[in-house]
């Protein structure tokens, strides 16, 4: 039994009607490769051998009565696998169409707080005989960084689990006692005791932080993104439960082609190409600001102690995406330097201070605020807060296996709020890059044509690297100028959480 951090619980308490607070992914796979055979079943049986490395999959909220305090998570007793795994099939042709459309749907549906709180679709009647792998757990159980551990205990690094796919549940997992409710408030008791005193160290030491943030921008020019300055576009608004999704993917060569020429960072290339996505878009919907869109940047706060751990441990950096800026490279160097800025501002504030005031925001009050917020939409008439959320996660750069078939590519997606209906989050896997879109459908029924335009928006910046007289910034350093070659860096598996992967000696029932 473990009780979820305050943040933990804020996605929770962000949830209504309209806003689902589940992250997704769509993983397309070959079965050709699976040397023992590829199906449903064999998937299930995977599933349910590597149980005892997914915490996440085993474990129900048990909520405080009143709802006073945070909820725990604890071993279902009633865990039934059948319950969250899932087959469908795509009807024909099964294109990449079909699977947005597919996965829309699955996104478009809350999770039952009930159960343990995830669900995953084995999806057949893809295109050349290929299979996607849905899946889409709750934000409470998990952020970005412990998700792809989630993905280091599912995938193998050969094609073959081997015996791995006769284990059974490991023995040491057993259902938790389910508290009553004396129980539960005795518990909450001690925690919120606890609570004044947390709220005047945090006030203590977010002033400090915001005066010297203060102090130090005074006079200058603020180049990150600021919440509450956003300008209003077609897709800030009051959501509904229906939701658009659509696909794109890059090769990593050219975002690394771009990184080296321009002397920037991988993550500042791939704002940049979202930035001008972004700009075709609102061009052609008639939407363009005269000023810059703000995205807010999630951003992993979690130590090396923390790791394997449920739960979320991020914080939130703010971009300014300068659609108005009709240069690409201008773009480019603007996003650079409000992306530095926006660390800066980060770092000195402090990468655990959401989580500290989270840990004192009574759930109760959280959840009413949020409904009221959502049902008088609000959002329709006050200023956006931000107009949309980026994430940008980095994946294995070498070939994973789910159940013997080799992973050919994946497409994150993460949450939209009332007043911010897009989502873009991103991953990279071997040589390429996948964009993952998800909006509400009502604010942005031609999602499609933002995704097509990622293709021209990386097109332009490669054609401009490639011009050997060009580079962003003349302090740039000898070895990232145009064309450099640098050394391919190899790749620990066991550095990212693939030694996490059960043994062949991994324990059964």
């Amino acid at each position: 039994m473990e009780r979820l951090s305050g943040l933990d619980s804020a996605f929770l308490a962000l949830e209504t009607a309209s806003a689902h607070m589940h992250v997704m992914s769509t993983a397309v796979v070959d079965p050709s490769t699976a040397l023992d055979g590829f199906n449903f079943d064999t998937v299930k049986r995977l599933l349910s051998s590597r149980l005892h490395l997914l915490a996440p999959f085993r474990r129900r909220l048990v909520s405080v009565p009143f709802n006073i305090h945070y909820p725990l998570w604890l071993e279902d007793p009633n865990f039934d696998l059948d319950f969250h795994f899932r087959r469908a099939a795509l009807p024909s042709p099964g294109g990449a169409q079909e699977l947005e459309e597919f996965t829309a749907d699955c996104a478009a549906r809350p999770l039952d707080r009930d159960r343990p709180l995830w669900e995953m679709w084995f999806v057949e009647g893809l295109e050349g005989g290929k299979v996607a792998i849905v899946a889409k757990v709750h934000h409470a159980a998990i952020d970005g960084f412990s998700g792809t551990e989630l993905i280091a205990a599912l995938y193998d690094l050969e094609p073959s689990p081997g015996s791995r796919l006769d284990l059974e549940i490991a023995s040491d997992i057993k259902p938790d006692h389910v508290p009553n409710d004396l129980e539960l408030l005795a518990y909450a008791a001690a925690s919120i005791a606890r609570q004044p005193i947390l709220v005047a160290k945090n006030l203590r030491k977010t002033l400090r932080s915001v005066i010297g943030i203060a102090n130090r921008m005074r006079g200058t020019e603020i180049r990150s993104g600021i919440p509450m300055t956003a300008p209003r576009i077609g897709l800030n608004g009051s959501i509904t439960p229906h939701r658009k999704v659509a696909f794109a993917k890059v090769a990593l060569a050219d975002v690394k082609l771009v990184k080296d020429a321009f002397g920037v960072k991988v993550n500042d290339v791939v704002l940049a190409v979202a930035t001008s996505a972004l700009r075709s878009y609102l061009i052609e919907r008639d939407e363009l600001p005269d000023r810059s869109l703000v995205a807010t940047i999630p951003t992993s706060v979690r130590t090396p102690d923390q790791k394997n751990a449920m739960g979320n441990r991020v914080s939130a950096m703010f971009a300014a995406l300068p659609v108005e800026i009709a240069d690409p490279l201008e773009r480019l160097d603007a996003i650079h330097s409000s992306m530095l800025e926006a660390k800066e501002i980060h770092d000195q504030l402090g990468g655990d201070t959401l989580y500290n005031w989270a840990e004192v925001v009574a759930p109760l009050l959280f959840t009413r605020v949020m409904k009221a917020y959502s049902n008088l939409r609000l959002a329709d008439h006050h200023p956006p807060v931000h107009n949309l959320v980026v994430s940008n996660v980095p994946g294995p750069p070498f070939p994973i296996y789910f159940g013997g078939a080799l992973l050919e590519t994946m497409f994150p997606l993460g949450p939209i709020f009332d007043g911010a209906g897009l989502n873009l989050t991103v991953i990279s896997y071997l040589d390429g890059v996948g964009f993952g879109f998800l909006a509400c459908r009502e604010l942005a029924p031609d999602l499609d044509r933002l995704a097509d335009f990622v293709d021209d928006a990386l097109a332009e910046l490669v054609a401009l690297a490639n011009a050997p007289t060009i580079v962003l910034d003349e302090a740039v350093n000898a070895d990232s100028v145009l064309g450099a070659e640098r050394p391919r860096r190899e790749v620990d598996p066991r550095a990212i959480g693939f030694d996490r992967v059960a043994p062949r000696s991994a324990p059964t029932a």
